[in-house]
């Protein structure tokens, strides 16, 4: 907050001068990113938990939640604008849309695990991996070995390799006992290798998993149900199997249900939801080494949400959809100038 004193000038004006106080004047001295509104309306339903991937020059948005007492969707979008948007199907194979983890590896989209049918009867997570080649027409994958059944993991491709970290196990209700933080990989889908059964970072679903400096990273992240905690740890690893804790405590607040995308050779974190207060966050950082954050300055931003949908597409970031208390089928993008570099 500024604030202001009275000086005299020696040349015979009495001037009212506003003197700034440091933290003013280092906030004037931030540059000011705004993000743009693509479309205020896409033509999917609104909705949040979809996966999404960046997939042949074009982003994908793919299944997600409407409402716990209602049949998920899963229908798979297409858009290279985040304006205009084409259905490429409205009844993918797979049917555990709620949560899923999806990554794009071997020129094909991954769509794996995921939360089934809600509070309906016959509600489950699954282990369930289907590929696409077109994100139309979808094959079921027969593993030989693969992780337990869970939701809202960590997912990457790192080294050649799809990654599985942590998530939660078997039940949206279940005990904190089900949180996991076992670390999986595979070269083909098919076979899965458990690399660590307990990585040191705390057993956690809804966080942020992406790879960043040669690394994978683990970060935030935590539980809802049925006891909330939150976490706004960063941990990476070279192996999958030795970590290093990079900092215990960003100065973000702790926090789930955020995105997290690798932006311009630096970490995001955007949005999100917590309990303690209880609000969604509306909020962007972003990190070079995963232990100094900034805070993205913004005067047009879109409003607080979780489970949002995030891309890095055509050198932005975009956010689509997401819980905006209601529900948002709205598109953003973030385009920074091609000289930032973060300091």
């Amino acid at each position: 907050m500024s604030c202001f004193a009275n000086r005299c000038l020696s040349v015979g004006l009495f001037l009212m001068v506003p003197l700034l106080s440091a933290a003013s004047l280092l906030q004037a001295d931030e540059p000011t990113f705004n993000w743009v509104k693509a479309t205020p309306a896409a033509p999917w339903q609104a909705r949040d938990s979809s996966g999404e991937v960046v997939f042949k020059d074009s982003m994908l948005l793919m299944g997600g939640w409407f409402d716990s007492l209602k049949p998920y969707p899963r229908d798979v979008w297409r858009s290279t604008d985040g304006k205009d948007w084409t259905r490429l199907t409205d009844q993918a194979g797979w049917t555990s849309a709620d949560l899923p983890m999806t990554v794009v590896f071997k020129d094909q989209v991954w769509f794996m695990g995921g939360w089934y049918n809600g509070r309906l009867p016959g509600a489950k997570a699954t282990n369930e991996i289907w590929t696409s080649k077109d994100g139309a027409a979808w094959e079921k994958v027969e593993t030989t070995t693969c992780w337990d059944p869970r939701f809202g993991a960590g997912a990457a491709v790192f080294k050649d390799r799809i990654w599985i970290l942590g998530g939660q196990k078997e039940n949206f209700f279940s005990t904190l006992a089900d949180r996991r933080n076992d670390v999986w990989s595979s070269a083909d889908g098919k076979t899965w290798t458990c690399e660590t059964e307990h990585a040191p970072w705390s057993p956690r679903s809804y966080h942020g998993a992406v790879v960043h400096d040669g690394k994978l990273w683990v970060i935030g992240g935590g539980n809802y149900l049925p006891e909330y905690d939150a976490v706004s740890d960063v941990w990476c690893t070279e192996d999958g199997k030795d970590w290093t804790q990079v900092t215990s405590k960003a100065p973000w607040h702790p926090r789930i249900w955020f995105s997290t995308v690798v932006y311009r050779d630096h970490l995001w974190v955007l949005g999100g939801w917590s309990k303690v207060p209880e609000q969604n966050w509306g909020d962007v950082w972003y990190s070079k080494d995963g232990k100094e954050w900034k805070q993205l300055k913004s005067d047009v931003v879109w409003k607080e949400r979780h489970e949002h949908s995030a891309y890095v597409y055509k050198d932005r970031i975009w956010v689509a959809g997401g819980h905006a208390r209601p529900l948002s089928n709205e598109v953003w993008s973030l385009e920074l100038p091609a000289d930032w570099t973060g300091e």
